[in-house]
């Protein structure tokens, strides 16, 4: 059975449709990643489920009770925010047992579950601290171990990495996830950052415009990503999509490789991320359209150098020029890369 249940949810605002009729479930234990750009629908979604937002119209039931209408206290969830919304007068350990006095758990029995939390968080020589007193990844500590001791059915988290740096984000990545799984908590999981996404989640429910565009694990979006959308969100650098009048060919900047028969292309510019370059180049066969590859090591190839590309057969998609959607029916002829772009190149300079 599915803990956490989502049929037709909807909002909207005057003229603004922020979330379009959109359903999903969660399964117990499962880390699900709420994906997309800024302004697709993932807060509001996450308001809803919390009880922060009145859905205009849709269901959300956890554990088989509908909690639609409840008030956000009675829904029994717990929550992380981006800010750690922490109280700068109270000490850490008063901070984390705060719900827990608010809701009358008596001291005996928060002192125990403050003690394991503490443990699992590594914060035991941080309790008397004020939050001024710590960390930004300390801090964030605190907020998810306010989180666990509710022992809530669902946790719901809303970018609590964003303000940290690269670094302290990647660390607290790994330590969130194993976290989570140690625990064995349920959790969803709202971001921008397509990283953290695959990386930490279960499954990815991405969003676009207030729709889901695909679910899936992180390895299906990447795989067979359902649309140009998904292709191009998942994956840095995004797919190159390759415009062949009726579809559009695409191919990931990773999977390009240089040939000695293949492609020709020329080269625009080279950028050194260290343990690659990524690589700007046009196809003069075809309109001189521009894509990435991405190369090992430090490449240092200058402006308008000739070089040859392919790829492997299996490692292209297609797409409708029209709708963009995949088009998972679609055979290629079996001809090499080469010889099939030359074929619709002069196809369609006679058309």
């Amino acid at each position: 059975m599915s803990q956490l249940e989502i049929r037709q949810l909807r909002k909207e605002w005057q003229e603004t449709l922020a979330v379009k009729n959109i359903s999903f479930e969660i399964a117990q234990g499962e880390f699900v990643a709420l994906l997309g750009p800024s302004g697709c629908g993932k807060s509001t979604t996450l308001k809803m489920i919390a009880g922060l937002e009145h859905p205009s119209s849709g269901s959300i039931s956890l554990n088989g009770q509908d909690i639609t209408h409840l008030p956000p206290g009675k829904r029994g969830l717990a929550m992380v925010f981006q800010s750690y919304a922490l109280f700068p007068h109270l000490s850490i350990a008063e901070n984390i047992v705060f719900g827990l006095k608010a809701r009358g758990v008596g001291a005996l029995e928060r002192d125990q579950r403050l003690k394991r939390v503490t443990d699992l968080v590594n914060l035991g020589d941080h309790l008397s601290k004020r939050p001024s007193q710590l960390s930004g990844g300390q801090c964030q500590r605190v907020a998810l171990a306010r989180a666990i001791i509710a022992e809530a059915p669902l946790c719901l988290m809303d970018e609590p990495l964003s303000n940290l740096d690269a670094k302290l984000r990647n660390e607290m990545r790994a330590e969130l996830r194993a976290l989570q799984q140690r625990l064995g908590m349920t959790v969803l999981y709202v971001t921008h950052d397509q990283v953290e996404a695959m990386s930490m989640a279960d499954r990815i429910l991405l969003l676009n415009q207030g729709e889901i565009a695909q679910c899936g694990t992180p390895n299906a979006l990447y795989q067979t990503p359902a649309s140009t959308f998904v292709a191009r969100f998942i994956g840095n650098p995004p797919m190159n999509l390759i415009n062949k009048g009726s579809f559009l060919l695409g191919i990931r900047p990773e999977h390009i490789h240089l040939a000695t028969d293949g492609i020709a292309a020329e080269v625009i510019r080279c950028d050194y991320h260290g343990a690659d370059t990524i690589i700007d180049i046009s196809l003069p066969s075809l309109s001189h359209q521009t894509i990435k590859l991405r190369l090992p090591g430090h490449q240092l190839l200058a402006a308008g150098s000739a070089l040859n590309i392919n790829w492997r057969s299996q490692d292209q998609h297609v797409f409708c020029s029209t709708t963009g959607q995949r088009l998972s029916d679609y055979v290629l002829p079996t001809l090499t890369t080469h010889s099939l772009i030359q074929k619709e190149f002069h196809h369609d300079t006679q058309h």
